[in-house]
């Protein structure tokens, strides 16, 4: 017998009921053109359905990808405290252009993005029991990288900070 996935399909060719469910899939939260195509897909319709689901999505604004990118970046920014190289990675991977991913990135506040970069190193720095400077300073550039922030701004703050 067969477990449950938690993932049905529609009887095939019902476009009605896909249509009221990724309604609903658009309204919880903003959606990529990509995570709509792939929901889609995995509620069995075929490609005609699909671009057509996804036209009419994008002609009622349920769907935009600029207004995406900016709302991704700004939450990833503020709730995570990702840097922009990460969140750029992010959305290419979501097949976002690079003029949407641009205006995504552009939200993000230098001055903010330097501070919450300054922060993070800070609260780091007090997390790591570590006595050789030059060790400390490695592991604090290694996490700031990993969340995404630019090396040459991580070394330069990690200068600035930690003497």
């Amino acid at each position: 017998m067969k477990k449950p996935t938690g993932k049905r399909k529609l009887e095939t060719g019902n476009t009605n009921d896909a249509l009221a469910k990724i309604y609903r899939y658009c309204a919880y939260q903003e959606r990529s053109h990509y995570e709509v195509r792939k929901k889609l897909f995995e509620y069995g319709l075929r490609s005609s359905e699909v671009d057509e689901i996804l036209a009419r999505l994008i002609t009622e604004s349920f769907l935009n990808e600029e207004r995406f990118a900016k709302t991704f970046a700004g939450g990833k920014f503020r709730m995570l405290k990702w840097g922009k190289l990460k969140i750029q990675r992010e959305l290419e991977m979501l097949q976002l252009t690079q003029r949407c991913i641009a205006k995504g990135l552009a939200e993000i506040d230098s001055s903010e993005y330097k501070k919450t970069l300054s922060n993070l190193i800070a609260k780091k720095a007090d997390q790591i029991d570590e006595t050789n400077i030059f060790k400390l300073k490695s592991k604090l550039a290694n996490y700031a990288i990993g969340k995404g922030y630019e090396p040459e701004l991580v070394w330069e703050v990690i200068q600035n900070q930690i003497e």
